[in-house]
């Protein structure tokens, strides 16, 4: 079971950092298909998910907080 939580912990703390380096990430979603014989449309269009920072640093403080609690039970 620790290592579960060790596991959980480095997940965390990954994806804290990784949200406060960048801040979110961007997506291509393809919205509408048109056929009008030989003729094709495609429309494509691109959305940014952007990562609060609180939601970064609370990820990054409760990693921290599993992994040290994990270290001090042994």
């Amino acid at each position: 079971m620790n290592n579960t939580w060790r596991i959980l912990s480095i997940i965390l703390i990954v994806a804290g950092v990784l949200g406060l380096a960048w801040g979110g990430f961007d997506y291509t979603r393809e919205t509408h298909e048109v056929d009008i014989g030989p003729l094709q449309l495609q429309v494509q269009e691109k959305d940014r998910v952007n990562v609060p920072v609180w939601a970064g640093v609370t990820s990054l403080v409760i990693g921290i907080g599993i992994l040290v609690g994990t270290a001090r039970s042994r």
